[in-house]
């Protein structure tokens, strides 16, 4: 799957773009705060209806305007052109459209246009709280089932009529038992869907950060679930009383975790900055071939300041994978040095393209001329 074009109206600090993309390697060169990172969080939302960053949508349309609107023609695998639109006005929300018909349900869009992200933020994917490990599971895992992502709505719903009944006192235990039953089927799913998922990126996670790292040290992930070793209702039953005192649900998989190894260790207690860095980019990999598998369609990669925290011989592994013949189709890739940039585009075969950017402006540059 590939972008073929892209026009954005006031998103973030890009007024106005039309952009045409290269179907292998797009370089985005300029400093920081200029758009790069902006572009990409436009073709992160025009795929999954939703920023690349955690931030509010009303963030999104540039200062001072009451509407935005960035509009994608998609190329799929199978050859159909796809023509995705996504815009959000101030007083009307968003609307998302798809070869001019707009969804009933945003959640129908998501999985149709796989993409991975790789960004500086990502660190917290180690260091944050358990929330951020989460969302990246949902997140991934939706894209790949929509069972699962019917699951996790229905579950969190749950969670929030149990919740409410928590806050207001509620004693009747048929209550709870009627609203947990519903909440223990979804998590049932949601546990062996998570399980099966951190199952089948581990040994390809485990190769990349291997050939990423140059086989420095060894890095792991494990799913952490009470779901483990009791069910959900048992969890309930024990933990009602509790809840009633906290007034709200202490235990079930919305506090799963997905543990980080380094070696015998915890990669967020005692990895350095480089193999944090290198422990998400492999991550992210993993998933870029585990939505490749599920979808029948190859994502497209976003690589945001992938030089940053990274030693050269790390980032000449990562830019020798992506760019050798594994099977990775377009990619983006943001840097404020020219010369990176150049050495990437030298080492890769096939198509590419270089922008530079400057103020929310985007300029093409012959690749064989200085800037």
């Amino acid at each position: 799957m590939r972008i073929d074009k892209i026009d954005i109206v006031n998103f973030k600090n890009i007024e106005e773009a039309s952009l045409e993309f290269s179907g292998g390697v797009n370089c985005l060169l300029g400093m920081n705060g200029m758009g790069k990172s902006n572009l990409l969080e436009a073709i992160h939302f025009l795929c999954l209806a939703r920023p690349m960053q955690s931030l509010p949508e009303s963030a999104l349309p540039c200062h001072g305007s009451d509407m935005m609107m960035v509009k994608g023609s998609f190329t799929m695998d199978t050859g159909v052109n796809e023509n995705v639109s996504c815009g959000i006005t101030k007083g009307k929300g968003k609307t998302l459209k798809c070869n001019g018909k707009e969804y009933q349900r945003i959640s129908e869009h998501i999985g149709k246009f796989p993409i991975v992200t790789v960004t500086p933020a990502d660190h917290s994917i180690v260091s944050g709280a358990a929330e951020e490990r989460r969302k990246l599971m949902d997140m991934v895992i939706s894209q790949a089932d929509k069972t699962y992502l019917s699951h996790l709505i229905r579950y969190n719903r749950s969670i929030d009529s149990r919740n409410r009944m928590l806050k207001a006192g509620v004693k009747d235990k048929l209550l709870y038992e009627s609203v947990e039953a519903s909440m223990e089927d979804s998590a049932t799913i949601i546990h062996n869907t998570r399980k099966a998922w951190v199952e089948e990126i581990l040994p390809v996670f485990r190769t990349r950060y291997s050939e990423i790292s140059g086989d420095a040290e060894k890095a792991s992930i494990k799913y952490s679930s009470i779901l483990n070793d009791q069910s959900l209702r048992a969890v309930l039953d024990s933990t009602r009383a509790k809840d009633q005192v906290l007034g709200y649900t202490s235990k079930g998989v919305h506090r799963d975790d997905l543990l980080t190894g380094l070696g015998d260790y915890s990669m967020r207690r005692l990895g350095s900055q480089g193999q944090v860095k290198t422990f998400t980019i492999a991550l992210r990999l993993a998933i870029f071939s585990y939505l490749r598998k599920v979808s029948g369609q190859i994502p497209i990669l976003l690589l945001d300041d992938i030089f940053d925290k990274l030693d050269s011989s790390r980032v000449g592994r990562i830019m020798e994978m992506v760019s050798g013949d594994e099977g990775f189709g377009q990619i983006f890739i943001t840097d404020t040095n020219r010369e990176h940039l150049d050495e990437i585009l030298e080492a890769i075969k096939g198509e590419s393209r270089l922008f530079s950017v400057k103020d929310g402006q985007f300029s093409p540059v012959n690749i064989n001329s200085s800037l």
